[in-house]
């Protein structure tokens, strides 16, 4: 359960404020930590000694001590002398891993609990005797981060961005695919708009340079209560799949910001097929040429004005008028008309979301 960086860390820690030489063997001899090379030599004895019936023993000039997870043995621990105070210090440092132990084992087990929270896995009664049991707040203001990269998550450092986001113990991060690191984020009263928009930029900036111009980090509504934490997480997944299709240009996408986008999204694609063939007839987006589409995608820009699409596309408004009058004859959509413009502009997202849906492997 703790790998074993953490244990080398920890016995070298120990060392140099004890001077005193430490190892780590596991139950069947294998050297998982030590400060000194001769521990392989010791790993028959601490096998043995696992075996028995004591807790610590002497063996070769070395104190020897078990550190158990509750009742399960899972480590020996090895110091060296034979003297009071080496065995003090034994004692102690036994203490210390079998702490780490504790520690590790309620991360687990929180790491486990919101994984299944966000799953919806847990019904409504477990969720709150296990929150109970694991010392998790129940009615703190909380929202959803998913982090992206189209890297292996290995890649990423979790603990980069739960340091980056100041190591809160409210705060839990987790993964629940290959691709994705979540972020469940606990929230100050007053926090907002603007503070999740900043908590998902700094979660961008914990990761290396070369990754940060890929990542997209997408974030669901807050919510108030633990069991509407999974809603939160359904809004933010949405919201990463939906910013693929409609807003590619951002990096940092909120669900409340996703608009008719949304709605679109959720059409079953025989029904968008029979809407693109209302409106356009036998035509495709495909058949409209760079400077037509240019065009249109201008005058939306500048909210259907036809003196500002004229100025910033540099040409005379009666030759942009010529091209909307062109695009009506072909389509029977007036741009300048509000409700035409409404519909044209669902008809492209449309278009756009049935290209990803069929390049998209599920």
């Amino acid at each position: 359960m703790i790998s074993n960086q953490i244990l080398q860390n920890t016995v070298e820690g120990l060392k140099q404020i004890s001077r005193v030489e430490l190892g780590i063997v596991d139950t069947e001899g294998n050297v998982l930590a030590a400060t000194f090379p001769e521990a392989g030599d010791f790993s028959e004895p601490a096998r043995i000694f696992a075996n028995s019936p004591a807790d610590s023993q002497e063996v070769q000039g070395y104190q020897f001590f078990k550190v158990y997870d509750e009742t399960q043995l899972e480590y020996i621990l090895l110091a060296s002398g034979s003297t009071d105070d080496t065995y003090m210090i034994g004692k102690m440092a036994a203490f210390q891993i079998q702490g780490l132990l504790v520690a590790y084992k309620e991360r687990f087990d929180k790491d486990n609990f919101i994984k299944n929270l966000l799953l919806d896995n847990l019904l409504l009664i477990d969720i709150y005797n296990r929150a109970k049991k694991l010392h998790i707040n129940t009615d703190s203001r909380r929202v959803v981060f998913i982090l992206e990269t189209n890297h292996e998550k290995d890649t990423v450092s979790m603990e980069s961005i739960r340091t980056n986001l100041g190591n809160r113990s409210g705060d839990f991060i987790t993964a629940v695919d290959e691709k994705s690191i979540i972020v469940v984020k606990e929230l100050e009263e007053s926090d907002g708009n603007e503070e999740l928009e900043q908590t998902a930029r700094m979660i961008i900036g914990s990761l290396e340079p070369e990754l940060r111009e890929i990542a997209h980090v997408a974030y669901g509504t807050v919510v108030n209560e633990i069991k509407e934490v999974s809603r939160s997480y359904k809004e933010a997944r949405m919201a990463l799949d939906v910013g693929k299709i409609f807003f590619d240009e951002r990096n940092v996408i909120a669900y409340s910001s996703l608009g008719i986008g949304r709605l679109i999204y959720q059409l079953p694609i025989p029904l968008c097929k029979m809407f693109i063939k209302e409106i356009f007839g036998g035509k495709s987006t495909d058949d409209f040429d760079e400077e037509t589409l240019t065009t249109i995608n201008k005058f939306f820009e500048n909210s259907l004005n036809v003196s500002e699409t004229s100025r910033q596309l540099y040409i005379h408004r009666n030759t942009l008028v010529y091209r909307l009058d062109k695009l009506q004859k072909s389509t029977g959509l007036d741009l300048r008309v509000f409700e035409d413009a409404i519909t044209f502009k669902i008809a492209l997202m449309v278009v756009k979301y049935m290209k990803y849906m069929e390049t998209t492997d599920f």
